[in-house]
Protein backbone atom coordinates (compact mmCIF):
# COMPACT_ATOMS: atom_id res chain seq x y z
CA UNK A 1 0.00 0.00 0.00
CA UNK A 2 2.64 2.72 0.89
CA UNK A 3 4.87 1.57 -2.14
CA UNK A 4 1.71 2.01 -4.29
CA UNK A 5 1.56 5.25 -2.37
CA UNK A 6 5.26 6.33 -2.99
CA UNK A 7 4.49 5.46 -7.03
CA UNK A 8 1.75 7.35 -7.47
CA UNK A 9 2.62 10.16 -5.45
CA UNK A 10 -0.48 10.20 -3.08
CA UNK A 11 1.30 9.74 0.31
CA UNK A 12 -0.30 11.81 2.88
CA UNK A 13 2.08 11.85 5.50
CA UNK A 14 5.77 13.20 5.29
CA UNK A 15 8.35 10.47 4.11
CA UNK A 16 10.41 10.39 7.40
CA UNK A 17 7.23 9.22 9.39
CA UNK A 18 6.32 6.45 6.47
CA UNK A 19 9.87 5.52 7.00
CA UNK A 20 9.90 5.08 10.73
CA UNK A 21 6.68 2.90 10.53
CA UNK A 22 8.31 0.62 7.95
CA UNK A 23 11.09 -0.12 10.75
CA UNK A 24 9.15 -0.43 13.25
CA UNK A 25 6.68 -2.69 12.33
CA UNK A 26 7.96 -4.91 9.58
CA UNK A 27 5.76 -7.99 10.14
CA UNK A 28 3.11 -5.83 9.54
CA UNK A 29 3.95 -4.66 5.95
CA UNK A 30 6.52 -7.32 5.43
CA UNK A 31 5.52 -10.55 4.32
CA UNK A 32 8.10 -12.43 4.98
CA UNK A 33 11.30 -11.60 7.52
CA UNK A 34 14.59 -13.00 8.17
CA UNK A 35 15.04 -13.96 12.21
CA UNK A 36 17.91 -11.67 12.29
CA UNK A 37 17.58 -7.55 11.69
CA UNK A 38 20.21 -6.24 9.46
CA UNK A 39 19.03 -2.70 10.29
CA UNK A 40 20.46 -3.23 13.98
CA UNK A 41 24.06 -3.50 13.30
CA UNK A 42 26.66 -0.63 12.75
CA UNK A 43 26.08 1.35 9.27
CA UNK A 44 30.31 0.43 8.61
CA UNK A 45 28.92 -3.70 8.78
CA UNK A 46 27.99 -5.61 5.66
CA UNK A 47 26.50 -8.94 6.32
CA UNK A 48 24.55 -11.41 3.99
CA UNK A 49 21.57 -13.53 4.84
CA UNK A 50 21.51 -17.29 4.76
CA UNK A 51 18.26 -16.80 3.15
CA UNK A 52 19.09 -14.57 0.25
CA UNK A 53 18.49 -17.75 -1.82
CA UNK A 54 14.87 -18.39 -0.24
CA UNK A 55 13.18 -14.89 0.26
CA UNK A 56 13.50 -13.00 -2.38
CA UNK A 57 12.82 -10.10 -0.01
CA UNK A 58 16.85 -9.69 0.64
CA UNK A 59 19.51 -9.92 -1.56
CA UNK A 60 23.40 -9.69 -1.49
CA UNK A 61 24.92 -6.40 0.12
CA UNK A 62 25.68 -3.52 -2.70
CA UNK A 63 28.89 -2.18 -2.84
CA UNK A 64 27.78 0.75 -1.32
CA UNK A 65 28.37 1.52 2.42
CA UNK A 66 25.19 0.72 4.48
CA UNK A 67 23.41 -1.71 5.80
CA UNK A 68 21.38 -4.86 3.78
CA UNK A 69 17.61 -3.80 3.11
CA UNK A 70 14.46 -4.78 1.34
CA UNK A 71 12.90 -3.57 -1.67
CA UNK A 72 10.84 -1.70 0.54
CA UNK A 73 13.39 0.11 3.02
CA UNK A 74 15.29 0.32 -0.38
CA UNK A 75 12.68 2.54 -1.87
CA UNK A 76 12.04 4.51 1.30
CA UNK A 77 15.61 5.37 1.70
CA UNK A 78 15.81 6.39 -1.83
CA UNK A 79 13.18 8.83 -1.57
CA UNK A 80 14.80 10.04 1.75
CA UNK A 81 17.84 10.69 -0.01
CA UNK A 82 16.66 11.96 -2.73
CA UNK A 83 14.66 14.39 -0.27
CA UNK A 84 18.10 14.99 1.07
CA UNK A 85 19.45 16.07 -2.23
CA UNK A 86 16.93 18.18 -3.38
CA UNK A 87 17.35 20.40 0.17
CA UNK A 88 20.74 20.93 -0.91
CA UNK A 89 19.56 22.36 -4.55
CA UNK A 90 21.30 18.45 -6.12
CA UNK A 91 18.46 17.58 -8.68
CA UNK A 92 18.90 13.86 -8.55
CA UNK A 93 16.96 13.28 -11.39
CA UNK A 94 20.35 11.24 -13.47
CA UNK A 95 20.58 9.17 -10.17
CA UNK A 96 17.39 7.11 -11.12
CA UNK A 97 19.50 3.99 -12.69
CA UNK A 98 22.19 4.72 -9.82
CA UNK A 99 22.62 2.11 -6.76
CA UNK A 100 22.73 5.05 -4.14
CA UNK A 101 23.73 4.20 -0.20
CA UNK A 102 21.27 2.42 2.38
CA UNK A 103 20.94 5.72 4.97
CA UNK A 104 21.10 9.71 4.59
CA UNK A 105 24.52 9.76 6.62
CA UNK A 106 26.44 7.84 3.83
CA UNK A 107 25.11 10.31 1.31
CA UNK A 108 25.16 13.48 3.31
CA UNK A 109 29.29 12.24 3.95
CA UNK A 110 30.29 11.97 -0.19
CA UNK A 111 28.16 15.30 -0.66
CA UNK A 112 30.50 16.97 2.48
CA UNK A 113 33.66 15.29 1.08
CA UNK A 114 33.11 17.09 -2.13
CA UNK A 115 32.34 20.54 -0.74
CA UNK A 116 35.43 20.15 1.60
CA UNK A 117 37.36 19.02 -1.83
CA UNK A 118 36.25 22.11 -3.05
CA UNK A 119 33.33 21.34 -5.28
CA UNK A 120 30.47 23.42 -5.64
CA UNK A 121 26.89 22.57 -5.73
CA UNK A 122 27.05 23.60 -9.05
CA UNK A 123 29.91 21.54 -9.67
CA UNK A 124 28.12 18.19 -8.61
CA UNK A 125 24.68 18.69 -10.60
CA UNK A 126 27.35 19.29 -13.45
CA UNK A 127 28.11 15.31 -13.09
CA UNK A 128 25.79 14.25 -10.29
CA UNK A 129 27.07 10.67 -10.85
CA UNK A 130 29.85 10.97 -8.41
CA UNK A 131 27.34 10.84 -5.66
CA UNK A 132 27.33 6.90 -6.68
CA UNK A 133 30.99 6.98 -5.48
CA UNK A 134 32.08 5.58 -2.06
CA UNK A 135 33.92 7.73 -0.27
CA UNK A 136 36.41 5.07 1.14
CA UNK A 137 36.29 2.67 -1.46
CA UNK A 138 36.70 4.88 -4.91
CA UNK A 139 37.24 9.04 -3.40
CA UNK A 140 39.83 8.50 -1.05
CA UNK A 141 42.26 6.07 -2.99
CA UNK A 142 41.82 7.70 -6.31
CA UNK A 143 43.04 11.29 -4.81
CA UNK A 144 45.58 9.84 -3.38
CA UNK A 145 46.90 8.48 -6.37
CA UNK A 146 46.50 11.50 -8.37
CA UNK A 147 48.63 13.43 -5.81
CA UNK A 148 51.47 10.81 -5.62
CA UNK A 149 51.96 11.30 -9.80
CA UNK A 150 52.58 15.37 -9.62
CA UNK A 151 49.13 16.46 -9.03
CA UNK A 152 49.10 19.34 -6.20
CA UNK A 153 46.66 19.03 -3.77
CA UNK A 154 45.30 22.18 -4.78
CA UNK A 155 44.59 21.20 -8.53
CA UNK A 156 42.74 18.36 -7.41
CA UNK A 157 39.40 20.15 -7.01
CA UNK A 158 39.80 21.80 -10.60
CA UNK A 159 41.50 18.29 -12.06
CA UNK A 160 37.68 16.37 -10.18
CA UNK A 161 35.61 19.17 -11.92
CA UNK A 162 37.01 18.45 -15.18
CA UNK A 163 37.04 14.77 -15.18
CA UNK A 164 35.14 13.80 -12.41
CA UNK A 165 34.57 10.47 -13.98
CA UNK A 166 38.27 9.60 -12.91
CA UNK A 167 36.82 8.82 -9.39
CA UNK A 168 34.68 5.76 -10.81
CA UNK A 169 38.46 3.99 -12.13
CA UNK A 170 39.88 1.15 -10.18
CA UNK A 171 43.46 2.85 -9.10
CA UNK A 172 45.48 -0.24 -10.02
CA UNK A 173 43.03 -1.96 -13.07
CA UNK A 174 42.83 1.93 -14.88
CA UNK A 175 44.92 3.86 -13.93
CA UNK A 176 48.34 3.19 -12.96
CA UNK A 177 48.62 1.34 -16.78
CA UNK A 178 47.65 4.45 -18.79
CA UNK A 179 50.88 6.45 -16.23
CA UNK A 180 53.33 3.36 -17.04
CA UNK A 181 52.39 3.75 -20.73
CA UNK A 182 52.97 7.52 -20.72
CA UNK A 183 56.57 6.36 -19.09
CA UNK A 184 57.00 4.65 -21.87
CA UNK A 185 56.46 7.05 -24.28
CA UNK A 186 59.48 8.74 -22.42
CA UNK A 187 57.30 11.75 -20.71
CA UNK A 188 59.65 12.96 -18.25
CA UNK A 189 58.13 11.96 -14.82
CA UNK A 190 58.10 15.22 -13.46
CA UNK A 191 55.69 15.98 -16.38
CA UNK A 192 52.69 13.55 -15.70
CA UNK A 193 50.49 15.92 -13.68
CA UNK A 194 50.99 18.95 -15.77
CA UNK A 195 49.89 16.36 -18.92
CA UNK A 196 47.44 14.65 -17.17
CA UNK A 197 46.25 18.52 -16.05
CA UNK A 198 45.89 19.41 -19.33
CA UNK A 199 43.93 16.26 -20.69
CA UNK A 200 42.87 14.45 -17.82
CA UNK A 201 40.39 12.12 -20.63
CA UNK A 202 43.57 10.23 -21.31
CA UNK A 203 43.02 8.17 -18.09
CA UNK A 204 39.89 7.03 -19.66
CA UNK A 205 41.59 5.66 -23.18
CA UNK A 206 42.17 2.18 -23.47
CA UNK A 207 45.91 1.65 -24.23
CA UNK A 208 45.17 -0.63 -27.05
CA UNK A 209 42.67 1.46 -28.88
CA UNK A 210 43.74 5.25 -29.95
CA UNK A 211 46.51 6.12 -28.11
CA UNK A 212 48.90 2.84 -29.40
CA UNK A 213 47.72 3.66 -33.44
CA UNK A 214 48.30 7.25 -33.00
CA UNK A 215 51.38 6.99 -31.72
CA UNK A 216 52.34 3.75 -34.18
CA UNK A 217 51.05 6.10 -37.40
CA UNK A 218 53.41 8.71 -35.78
CA UNK A 219 56.76 6.98 -35.95
CA UNK A 220 56.01 5.09 -39.04
CA UNK A 221 55.75 8.51 -41.11
CA UNK A 222 59.23 9.10 -39.99
CA UNK A 223 58.52 10.61 -36.26
CA UNK A 224 61.73 10.14 -34.09
CA UNK A 225 60.31 7.66 -31.00
CA UNK A 226 62.23 9.88 -28.41
CA UNK A 227 60.45 12.66 -29.50
CA UNK A 228 57.19 11.19 -28.89
CA UNK A 229 57.29 12.20 -25.33
CA UNK A 230 57.71 15.37 -25.51
CA UNK A 231 55.07 15.89 -28.27
CA UNK A 232 52.58 14.66 -25.67
CA UNK A 233 54.18 16.84 -23.30
CA UNK A 234 53.76 19.67 -25.28
CA UNK A 235 50.03 18.34 -26.88
CA UNK A 236 48.91 15.43 -24.91
CA UNK A 237 45.63 15.58 -27.10
CA UNK A 238 47.26 13.65 -29.77
CA UNK A 239 47.17 10.52 -28.23
CA UNK A 240 43.32 10.78 -28.27
CA UNK A 241 42.88 11.63 -31.83
CA UNK A 242 41.93 8.73 -34.40
CA UNK A 243 44.26 7.79 -36.82
CA UNK A 244 41.48 7.57 -40.00
CA UNK A 245 39.37 10.39 -38.84
CA UNK A 246 42.24 12.99 -37.76
CA UNK A 247 46.01 12.46 -38.07
CA UNK A 248 46.31 10.82 -41.63
CA UNK A 249 43.94 13.05 -43.44
CA UNK A 250 45.97 16.17 -42.32
CA UNK A 251 49.32 14.32 -43.34
CA UNK A 252 47.98 13.50 -46.33
CA UNK A 253 46.84 17.16 -46.63
CA UNK A 254 49.93 18.66 -46.21
CA UNK A 255 51.83 16.38 -48.20
CA UNK A 256 50.03 16.83 -51.06
CA UNK A 257 50.71 20.61 -50.82
CA UNK A 258 54.48 19.44 -51.49
CA UNK A 259 55.68 18.88 -48.20
CA UNK A 260 58.24 15.90 -47.72
CA UNK A 261 57.37 13.29 -44.70
CA UNK A 262 60.42 13.64 -42.90
CA UNK A 263 60.10 16.99 -43.17
CA UNK A 264 56.95 17.30 -41.39
CA UNK A 265 57.99 14.98 -38.69
CA UNK A 266 60.74 16.61 -37.85
CA UNK A 267 57.93 20.13 -37.97
CA UNK A 268 55.71 17.92 -35.73
CA UNK A 269 58.22 17.27 -33.32
CA UNK A 270 58.59 20.69 -32.95
CA UNK A 271 55.01 21.56 -33.19
CA UNK A 272 53.08 18.87 -32.15
CA UNK A 273 49.69 21.78 -31.32
CA UNK A 274 49.37 21.39 -35.24
CA UNK A 275 47.10 18.42 -34.96
CA UNK A 276 44.91 21.03 -33.05
CA UNK A 277 44.29 22.93 -36.05
CA UNK A 278 40.96 21.47 -38.07
CA UNK A 279 41.61 20.16 -41.47
CA UNK A 280 38.38 20.96 -43.47
CA UNK A 281 36.98 24.10 -41.04
CA UNK A 282 41.15 25.98 -40.72
CA UNK A 283 43.84 24.29 -42.56
CA UNK A 284 42.20 23.98 -46.06
CA UNK A 285 40.42 27.41 -46.39
CA UNK A 286 43.70 29.00 -45.36
CA UNK A 287 45.72 27.45 -48.35
CA UNK A 288 42.72 28.37 -50.47
CA UNK A 289 43.41 31.97 -48.96
CA UNK A 290 46.90 32.00 -49.69
CA UNK A 291 46.68 30.87 -52.85
CA UNK A 292 43.71 34.01 -53.63
CA UNK A 293 46.00 36.54 -52.47
CA UNK A 294 48.29 35.60 -55.08
CA UNK A 295 50.89 32.89 -53.80
CA UNK A 296 52.08 30.79 -55.93
CA UNK A 297 51.33 27.13 -55.73
CA UNK A 298 54.97 25.99 -55.50
CA UNK A 299 55.81 28.07 -52.36
CA UNK A 300 53.44 26.56 -50.67
CA UNK A 301 55.26 23.76 -48.56
CA UNK A 302 58.05 26.34 -48.19
CA UNK A 303 55.44 28.99 -46.46
CA UNK A 304 54.50 25.92 -44.58
CA UNK A 305 57.72 24.89 -43.21
CA UNK A 306 58.81 28.23 -42.53
CA UNK A 307 56.05 29.31 -40.00
CA UNK A 308 53.20 26.71 -39.74
CA UNK A 309 51.44 28.63 -37.29
CA UNK A 310 50.18 30.25 -40.95
CA UNK A 311 47.63 27.05 -40.83
CA UNK A 312 45.75 27.98 -37.74
CA UNK A 313 45.28 31.58 -37.69
CA UNK A 314 42.43 34.24 -39.36
CA UNK A 315 44.14 34.12 -42.15
CA UNK A 316 41.74 35.91 -44.27
CA UNK A 317 41.68 39.06 -41.92
CA UNK A 318 45.27 38.93 -41.48
CA UNK A 319 46.32 38.95 -45.16
CA UNK A 320 43.32 41.44 -46.15
CA UNK A 321 45.03 44.32 -43.25
CA UNK A 322 48.68 43.28 -44.21
CA UNK A 323 48.07 43.76 -47.91
CA UNK A 324 46.03 47.12 -47.64
CA UNK A 325 48.56 48.42 -45.50
CA UNK A 326 51.56 47.75 -48.00
CA UNK A 327 49.35 49.24 -50.70
CA UNK A 328 48.85 52.36 -48.76
CA UNK A 329 52.21 52.68 -46.73
CA UNK A 330 54.92 51.27 -48.62
CA UNK A 331 53.84 51.34 -51.76
CA UNK A 332 54.08 47.57 -52.77
CA UNK A 333 51.38 46.30 -55.29
CA UNK A 334 49.26 42.79 -54.56
CA UNK A 335 51.90 40.79 -56.41
CA UNK A 336 54.72 42.34 -54.41
CA UNK A 337 53.06 41.77 -51.74
CA UNK A 338 52.59 37.91 -52.22
CA UNK A 339 56.41 37.62 -53.08
CA UNK A 340 56.88 38.78 -49.92
CA UNK A 341 54.60 36.79 -48.09
CA UNK A 342 56.59 33.77 -50.31
CA UNK A 343 59.93 34.97 -48.49
CA UNK A 344 58.84 35.85 -44.80
CA UNK A 345 55.18 34.51 -44.08
CA UNK A 346 56.01 35.64 -40.52
CA UNK A 347 54.41 39.06 -41.83
CA UNK A 348 50.87 38.64 -42.03
CA UNK A 349 51.37 38.54 -38.09
CA UNK A 350 53.73 40.64 -37.66
CA UNK A 351 52.47 44.33 -36.03
CA UNK A 352 52.51 47.63 -38.37
CA UNK A 353 54.01 49.66 -36.06
CA UNK A 354 57.13 47.15 -35.73
CA UNK A 355 56.80 47.07 -39.77
CA UNK A 356 56.99 50.66 -40.28
CA UNK A 357 59.55 51.87 -37.71
CA UNK A 358 62.30 50.16 -40.37
CA UNK A 359 60.99 51.67 -42.97
CA UNK A 360 60.96 54.98 -41.32
CA UNK A 361 64.34 55.13 -40.67
CA UNK A 362 65.29 54.30 -44.44
CA UNK A 363 62.80 56.79 -45.37
CA UNK A 364 64.42 59.66 -43.18
CA UNK A 365 68.06 58.81 -44.51
CA UNK A 366 66.63 60.58 -47.89
CA UNK A 367 66.03 56.83 -49.86
CA UNK A 368 62.81 57.61 -52.38
CA UNK A 369 59.81 55.71 -50.93
CA UNK A 370 60.01 53.35 -54.52
CA UNK A 371 63.03 52.31 -53.78
CA UNK A 372 62.13 51.62 -50.32
CA UNK A 373 59.48 49.18 -51.61
CA UNK A 374 62.35 47.71 -53.69
CA UNK A 375 63.95 46.68 -50.98
CA UNK A 376 61.48 45.29 -48.71
CA UNK A 377 60.02 43.19 -51.74
CA UNK A 378 63.64 41.70 -52.56
CA UNK A 379 64.76 41.54 -48.63
CA UNK A 380 61.29 41.30 -46.54
CA UNK A 381 63.55 40.64 -43.49
CA UNK A 382 64.13 44.37 -43.61
CA UNK A 383 60.95 45.21 -41.26
CA UNK A 384 61.82 43.00 -38.47
CA UNK A 385 64.70 44.32 -37.61
CA UNK A 386 65.85 46.58 -35.39
CA UNK A 387 66.14 50.00 -36.04
CA UNK A 388 69.78 50.41 -33.38
CA UNK A 389 71.44 47.67 -34.98
CA UNK A 390 70.21 49.19 -39.06
CA UNK A 391 71.65 52.50 -37.61
CA UNK A 392 74.73 51.34 -36.47
CA UNK A 393 75.38 49.59 -39.94
CA UNK A 394 74.18 52.18 -41.86
CA UNK A 395 76.70 54.73 -40.29
CA UNK A 396 79.44 52.20 -41.04
CA UNK A 397 78.40 52.19 -44.62
CA UNK A 398 78.44 55.77 -44.96
CA UNK A 399 81.67 57.07 -43.02
CA UNK A 400 84.16 54.17 -43.29
CA UNK A 401 82.73 51.82 -46.67
CA UNK A 402 81.51 55.71 -48.52
CA UNK A 403 79.94 54.15 -50.91
CA UNK A 404 76.33 55.54 -52.54
CA UNK A 405 73.49 54.85 -51.15
CA UNK A 406 72.46 52.75 -54.63
CA UNK A 407 74.44 50.00 -53.68
CA UNK A 408 71.84 49.51 -50.21
CA UNK A 409 68.78 49.36 -52.57
CA UNK A 410 70.10 47.15 -55.22
CA UNK A 411 71.72 44.97 -51.60
CA UNK A 412 69.30 45.89 -48.92
CA UNK A 413 70.83 42.17 -47.49
CA UNK A 414 73.61 44.53 -45.95
CA UNK A 415 71.41 45.09 -42.85
CA UNK A 416 70.75 41.46 -41.94
CA UNK A 417 74.40 40.77 -41.73
CA UNK A 418 76.18 41.66 -38.14
CA UNK A 419 78.26 44.24 -38.24
CA UNK A 420 81.15 43.07 -35.59
CA UNK A 421 80.98 39.78 -36.56
CA UNK A 422 80.53 39.85 -40.80
CA UNK A 423 80.89 43.52 -42.15
CA UNK A 424 83.71 44.98 -40.52
CA UNK A 425 86.35 42.59 -39.93
CA UNK A 426 85.79 41.43 -43.98
CA UNK A 427 85.87 45.06 -44.99
CA UNK A 428 88.73 45.79 -42.83
CA UNK A 429 90.49 42.57 -45.03
CA UNK A 430 89.88 44.34 -48.12
CA UNK A 431 90.44 47.30 -47.38
CA UNK A 432 94.23 46.53 -46.05
CA UNK A 433 94.45 44.49 -49.48
CA UNK A 434 93.27 47.43 -51.44
CA UNK A 435 90.19 45.40 -52.77
CA UNK A 436 87.65 47.12 -53.84
CA UNK A 437 84.54 45.49 -54.66
CA UNK A 438 80.49 45.38 -54.12
CA UNK A 439 78.39 44.70 -51.01
CA UNK A 440 77.42 41.35 -52.56
CA UNK A 441 80.63 40.11 -53.03
CA UNK A 442 82.27 40.30 -50.21
CA UNK A 443 79.12 39.34 -48.06
CA UNK A 444 77.24 37.29 -49.54
CA UNK A 445 79.44 34.10 -49.06
CA UNK A 446 81.09 31.79 -46.73
CA UNK A 447 83.64 32.18 -44.85
CA UNK A 448 85.90 29.77 -46.57
CA UNK A 449 84.70 31.23 -50.17
CA UNK A 450 85.69 35.12 -48.85
CA UNK A 451 89.12 33.80 -48.31
CA UNK A 452 89.43 32.18 -51.48
CA UNK A 453 88.37 34.95 -53.07
CA UNK A 454 91.21 36.92 -51.30
CA UNK A 455 93.69 34.38 -51.77
CA UNK A 456 93.06 34.60 -55.53
CA UNK A 457 95.01 36.66 -58.22
CA UNK A 458 91.54 38.25 -60.11
CA UNK A 459 88.14 39.27 -59.05
CA UNK A 460 85.63 37.24 -60.30
CA UNK A 461 83.44 38.33 -62.80
CA UNK A 462 80.18 39.43 -60.72
CA UNK A 463 77.25 37.36 -62.25
CA UNK A 464 73.98 37.23 -60.44
CA UNK A 465 74.60 35.61 -56.91
CA UNK A 466 72.71 32.94 -55.47
CA UNK A 467 68.94 33.39 -55.51
CA UNK A 468 67.89 32.28 -51.67
CA UNK A 469 63.94 32.34 -50.54
CA UNK A 470 63.42 31.04 -47.18
CA UNK A 471 62.48 27.19 -46.77
CA UNK A 472 64.66 26.46 -50.30
CA UNK A 473 67.72 25.14 -51.41
CA UNK A 474 70.22 27.55 -52.78
CA UNK A 475 69.80 27.97 -56.93
CA UNK A 476 72.66 28.75 -57.84
CA UNK A 477 72.95 31.14 -61.52
CA UNK A 478 74.05 29.03 -64.44
CA UNK A 479 72.92 25.61 -63.65
CA UNK A 480 68.88 25.92 -64.96
CA UNK A 481 66.54 24.70 -62.48
CA UNK A 482 68.52 22.27 -60.54
CA UNK A 483 69.23 22.23 -57.69
CA UNK A 484 72.38 21.84 -56.69
CA UNK A 485 73.83 20.23 -53.33
CA UNK A 486 77.30 19.30 -52.17
CA UNK A 487 76.19 16.48 -49.85
CA UNK A 488 75.53 14.04 -53.00
CA UNK A 489 74.76 11.26 -51.08
CA UNK A 490 72.48 13.02 -48.47
CA UNK A 491 68.62 12.55 -49.32
CA UNK A 492 66.88 15.18 -50.82
CA UNK A 493 64.37 15.10 -47.99
CA UNK A 494 67.38 15.80 -45.66
CA UNK A 495 68.97 18.60 -47.42
CA UNK A 496 65.84 20.34 -47.56
CA UNK A 497 65.38 20.07 -44.25
CA UNK A 498 68.60 21.20 -43.16
CA UNK A 499 68.52 24.08 -45.19
CA UNK A 500 64.90 25.00 -43.74
CA UNK A 501 65.26 28.28 -41.98
CA UNK A 502 63.08 28.33 -38.90
CA UNK A 503 62.36 31.51 -37.20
Amino acid sequence: MIASQLRGGRATKPITQIAKILLQNPQKHTPISPPTQCHHNPPWVLQTSVYSTQFPEYEMPSVTWGVVQGRKERLVSRVIICDYLKSLGIVPDELENLELPSTVEVMRERVEFLQKLGLSIDDINEYPLVLGCSVRKNMVPVLAYLEKIGIQRSKLCEFINNYPQVLHASVVVELVPVIKFLRGLDVEKMDIGYVLQKYPELLGYKLEGTMSTSVAYLVSIGVTPRDIGPMVTQYPYLLGMRVGTVIKPFVDYLVSLGLPKKILARMLEKRAYLFGYDLEETIKPNVDCLVAFGIRREALASIVAQYPQILGQPLKAKMSSQQFFFSMKLKIDPEGFARVIEKMPQIVSLNQHVIMKPVEFLLGQGIPSEDVAKMVVKCPQLVALRVELMKNSYYFFKSEIGRPVKELVEFPEYFTYSLESRIKPRYQRLKSKGIRCSLKWFLNCSDLRFEERLQGEYIETEISGPSFCMGRKLELPGVGNEMVSDEEDENEDEILYRRTVSL
